[in-house]
């Protein structure tokens, strides 16, 4: 068995009324869907919940979230006490749906980015608008060439789901950029 590690593990920062906050996530099961969207019923039946049909759409039910990131493709989110459960469920799928489900919980990890100024703080090293994500809303995307999963669970708070091997470097990015809100730079 792997051993578990996540890398940003006693990581904070967070000074009082601070426009923009950065946080590690908790670790968290993660999963990568690959299914055909004419089987997507079947899928968010295992799943519990229906999953999003649009690209960058977003859902949660409970703990559990899916993102929708490729016109084939889902991003699944659980507490880590139901990874197994959830292999097993889509394990049995296979008898009747061509999927594949794989684990890539060893792979990311999340970063919460909060406060008034989040939009605007990941707008300095991201491509698109980021103020236009609505709520509810996934995006497969870049940050300082490396590529993440961003997702808008609130108006002022997102998630970046980045590798393990480039956390460490959007982490300090992050950091840098907080900071700058911090000083009023």
């Amino acid at each position: 068995m792997m051993q578990e590690h996540h890398p940003l593990v006693g990581r904070q920062l967070a000074a009082a009324n601070a426009p923009v906050t950065i946080r590690p996530v908790e670790n968290c099961a993660r999963f990568n869907l690959r299914i055909d969207p004419a089987n997507l019923a079947a899928a968010s039946a295992v799943w519990g919940t229906a999953l999003p049909a649009t690209i960058g759409g977003l859902v949660w039910s409970g703990e559990r979230l899916a993102a929708c990131i490729g016109p084939d493709e889902w991003f699944l989110i659980a507490p880590l006490a139901d990874r197994d459960a959830i292999e097993t469920a889509f394990a049995e799928l296979y008898a009747t749906t061509i999927h594949s489900l794989v684990d890539v919980g060893h792979r990311e990890v999340g970063i919460a980015v909060e406060g008034p100024a989040a939009a605007d703080a990941l707008q300095s090293s991201i491509a698109f608008e980021v103020g236009a994500m609505v709520v509810g809303e996934a995006r497969r995307t870049i940050i300082d060439r490396v590529q993440i999963i961003l997702l808008r669970e609130a108006e002022t708070r997102f998630r970046v789901e980045v590798w393990h091997s480039f956390s460490d470097h959007v982490w300090h990015l992050l950091a840098g950029i907080c900071r700058e809100y911090e000083l009023g730079v």
